[in-house]
């Protein structure tokens, strides 16, 4: 009976691994795939020392450098994209879409914020750089993120000029980034990358710990 005890504890604390990294069956029927198999990084071009992947997770650690991009070595041009996130306490971090290997991922392509809005050191942030944002072209609705430590869902539609983004089911950005740029962008700066028809998918470090998981795609 202990040994069956000691069995059950170490079943209930044993990391998730590639059980995360499924797709469910209306996903199968739907046509999407999975782009982490949660054992490596095939598939992934960039910084593979500071993001590693651990028990079905690919993590970025501050102390392995924490920045660069991790970027999907395929392009995408129209797609609903979903992933999990699991912020620290102050964590930065972008998913850029529709993006060149090279360069700001921000202006040369598109970058969405991935950020701990609770963070003190954030109290003073624009509206366009609060987390989901277009980053600098749409603003996102607030108030949607888990506590920190907790692990959030999100999906982004992207189809043409149109943009839409999802958080823990709620739709959080809902916009047209042709229109929203129309006489000038949010942040004053120049967006290039506002007119790529395609581009890789990335996860944009800023030197913080992020993990995620269940990433997955459907192209349009």
């Amino acid at each position: 009976m202990k040994n069956i005890l000691v069995a059950l504890i170490l079943i209930s604390f044993a990391p998730a691994g590639n059980a995360q990294n499924k797709l469910t069956n209306i996903e199968k029927t739907e046509g999407f795939e999975l782009l982490f198999n949660g054992e490596n990084l095939d598939g992934w071009v960039g910084n593979k020392t500071a993001y590693v992947v651990e028990h079905g997770m690919i993590i970025i650690y501050p102390d392995r450098g924490g920045s660069g991009n991790l970027f999907t070595e395929k392009e995408y041009g129209d797609f609903v994209f979903r992933f999990d996130f699991q912020l620290t306490p102050g964590a930065n971090n972008g998913l850029g879409i529709r993006a060149p290997l090279e360069g700001d991922a921000a202006y040369k392509g598109m970058e969405l914020q991935i950020l701990d809005n609770t963070a003190e050191k954030y109290e003073d942030l624009k509206e366009y750089q609060y987390h989901g944002s277009v980053y600098g072209v749409i603003p996102a609705k607030r108030g949607y993120l888990k506590p920190v430590g907790e692990w959030n869902s999100q999906e982004v539609i992207a189809e043409g000029d149109h943009i839409k983004v999802i958080l823990n089911g709620e739709v959080i950005v809902d916009g047209n980034i042709n229109e929203a740029s129309k006489g000038g962008t949010m942040d004053g700066k120049k967006h290039p990358g506002l007119k790529n028809k395609k581009g890789h998918i990335g996860f944009l470090g800023h030197g913080d710990l992020v993990r995620f998981r269940n990433i997955r795609i459907k192209e349009l």
